[in-house]
């Protein structure tokens, strides 16, 4: 069976094109149903592609020269959405040539884009950019919003919930994934009104497929106790930067002391097993493929800085999220809201901007 192609903008990214395509190709042979649109310089493409003949067998090219900058305003890039490689690989998705669209470039041109192109589903008022990070336990944590809205009222947030719920069931195959909103303290009485509505609402909606109990603290994201963690992109993408930078502190602090000395440098030796266990875990790249929840169609955003390792993981992403039809279980899910829970609230109007600019680069 030929699954949905999926288009990968080969010009986005610090790295260019020969991290794109080695990426690409990693995750061809980790996905061999599945073909691909290269949308990039032909030339630089056709040359990097030398090395992967199983990728060439399985992938179009479509030439387009022009690259959105990574320090380009959202407003330029939507100016030059019909000429980008960027642009190109989002407009495949709208017009049906692909399933799913992977770009390593500017986060906030490729969610603009997205917004203009795929529009939000119905029943989402904005999508929300989801992540997945590490924890103790065997499965990831999902996070959203990480810096597509700087604010979200009530009925965003609930609708954040439902959609990462959605994705946490496909990571995990855990039926009822364990939701939590993000706040300064567990207790009722903490956070904003949008914060304790929302929480109010999600524990009174039993329809849904989720476990809701309230609140979480940002120091117990990684414990493993949560599967998704919901809130607004303003304090998502501090959370996330805050996780990221601790856990190269620690990375770096850890190779500090081991070269400290002699002893230090044995000490190393021994533990390099566990050493390298923490690295792997730690590593971006490992977690890498951040999604637009709540588009009608799957855009997944790399890391601007992955490696090929990190660009093949970003594309699996795309990947176990067509096969397992996201977009049709959201929708299913808004289904199973119940209409009474929006009764006297207007949907929220959206922002001038409708991006936050770079949120996971």
């Amino acid at each position: 069976m030929t699954l949905p192609r999926i288009a990968v903008d080969a010009m986005g990214g610090d790295e260019g094109v020969r991290v794109m395509i080695d990426g690409a190709a990693e995750a061809r042979r980790r996905h061999d149903k599945f073909q691909f649109l290269l949308v990039g310089d032909s030339a630089r493409i056709e040359e990097a592609l030398k090395a992967h003949p199983n990728l060439r067998s399985a992938s179009e090219i479509l030439h387009c020269d022009d690259v959105v900058g990574g320090d380009e305003k959202p407003t330029q890039a939507l100016r030059r959405a019909k000429t980008t490689s960027m642009g190109l690989a989002v407009n495949a998705v709208k017009q049906g040539d692909a399933g799913a669209a992977v770009s390593a470039g500017n986060t906030g041109a490729l969610m603009a884009m997205s917004k203009l192109a795929l529009r939000t589903m119905p029943g989402i008022d904005r999508p929300a950019l989801a992540g997945v990070m590490p924890t103790l336990e065997e499965d990831d944590v999902v996070m959203l919003d990480l810096g597509a809205n700087t604010e979200a009222d009530t009925r965003n947030l609930v609708q954040f919930a439902v959609m990462g719920a959605a994705y946490s069931r496909i990571l995990t195959g855990r039926q009822k994934p364990r939701v939590r909103l993000l706040n300064i303290g567990t207790e009722d009485i903490k956070g904003t009104d949008a914060l304790r509505d929302a929480a109010t609402q999600l524990q009174d909606a039993s329809a849904l497929d989720m476990s809701f109990d309230g609140f979480i603290e940002s120091d117990k994201i990684n414990r493993g106790e949560v599967d998704v963690v919901v809130t607004d992109g303003f304090s998502g993408n501090i959370a996330l930067k805050a996780i990221e930078g601790a856990a190269r502190f620690v990375t770096d602090l850890l190779k500090s002391a081991f070269t400290s000395s002699l002893r230090s440098k044995i000490g190393f030796l021994v533990s390099r097993p566990a050493t390298e266990l923490l690295r792997h875990h730690l590593d971006p790249n490992q977690h890498n493929g951040a999604v637009f929840l709540g588009l009608n169609g799957v855009v997944v955003k790399s890391h601007g800085s992955a490696s090929a390792d990190g660009v093949a993981n970003a594309v699996a992403v795309a990947a176990r999220l067509l096969e397992n039809k996201l977009t049709e279980r959201i929708s299913h899910d808004l289904g199973e809201l119940d209409a009474r829970m929006w009764a006297g609230t207007a949907p929220a109007q959206p922002e001038a901007d409708p991006v936050s600019g770079e949120s996971t680069s």
